[in-house]
């Protein structure tokens, strides 16, 4: 990190909040180029807290912006009426990782995520707040509704919640808002990097805690450019596959490697199959060569699946010994 810069801490008295707090609220904000949004935010989320009278602190992370980010994040936090706090990445470091350090510095009993793009809209804090006191959940995700996004980006949303929803069994319209509401234990427990931040609230349930959803309001980007693009379907694919692994398989590695091992030695011994069939029965006949090094390729995988998943349970079985 560059630099941090804190504005003095509020002194009123601060309701609802348990004895080692120090504030209800702490909103986490990770920001990339978003020059011309963070004071427009800023502004509504001062209204927001005055409406309401919540006690926040609020940390804006700088992840490495190109622009005047930086500039304009230490003046305003200067000058704000609320307890700002700004951190800067000298490079960006990705979503994940903002969050981490976002996490590791609130003091909040509740802390509420929120994208720097005046998409989320900080007058739908209550409800986030509202359903997570009701002490059901640990965590309560936003579901943009209607979506004010591009029809590309909302067909890959659509297509992306309905799969991940399948393999992993948590439910959500909208996996990936970036508004949320947490219990301060949940993001203690919470370890993010990469780009795990698109499977929160998969990491939070693996963890014992309950996820909910709240329809919340959505904007349309008003300044710059999506961060996103069509990048993030191979990592997003990859980082499921982490998440799988860590939540579903770190106890059994061998239903993992040998699960997905098994499907490439099956398909080896079906191609050994059908050339056997075929040279008893010419008119069958599959290419000898091609099947022969494909069904070659896929027994030699499928073997060094199930020695990875054989070597994951030695060495599990070595740590808990």
């Amino acid at each position: 990190m560059l630099r941090q810069q804190t504005t003095p801490q509020l002194n009123e008295e601060m309701p609802f909040m348990e004895a080692n707090s120090l504030f209800q609220l702490s909103i986490v904000i990770p920001a990339y180029n978003e020059t011309e949004s963070l004071p427009v935010l800023l502004s509504q989320l001062r209204a927001t807290v005055q409406t309401h009278g919540y006690q926040v602190e609020i940390i804006v992370i700088n992840d490495g912006s190109t622009d005047d980010t930086a500039d304009v994040l230490d003046a305003l936090a200067a000058e704000a009426a609320l307890p700002v706090h700004v951190i800067h990445f000298r490079r960006n470091r990705g979503k994940a990782e903002a969050l981490a350090a976002g996490f590791q510095k609130a003091t909040g009993d509740i802390v509420i995520t929120m994208d720097a793009d005046l998409q989320d809209d900080p007058a739908e804090m209550p409800k986030l707040i509202e359903t997570l006191e009701t002490g059901t959940y640990g965590l309560v995700s936003g579901w943009k509704y209607p979506r004010k996004d591009p029809f590309e980006k909302r067909a890959f949303s659509f297509v992306f919640n309905r799969v991940v929803a399948l393999l992993t069994g948590v439910k959500l319209h909208d996996m990936n808002c970036g508004f949320k509401a947490y219990r301060a234990e949940v993001v203690k427990a919470l370890h993010l990097y990469g780009d795990l931040h698109r499977y929160i609230p998969i990491l939070a349930h693996a963890a014992g805690f309950s996820v909910g959803e709240v329809k919340v309001r959505h904007h349309p980007r008003r300044f710059g450019t999506s961060k996103y693009g069509l990048k993030r379907i191979p990592k997003g694919f990859f980082d499921l596959l982490t998440v799988l692994f860590l939540t579903k398989y770190k106890k059994r590695p061998m239903h993992f490697f040998a699960g997905i091992g098994s499907f490439f030695a099956f398909s080896g011994i079906m191609l050994l199959v059908g050339l056997a069939i075929g040279h008893f029965f010419p008119i069958l006949a599959l290419p000898r060569l091609p099947c022969g090094i494909a069904a070659g390729l896929c027994l030699g995988i499928g073997i060094l699946l199930t020695g990875l998943g054989i070597l994951g349970e030695l060495l599990l079985a070595l740590r808990n010994e």
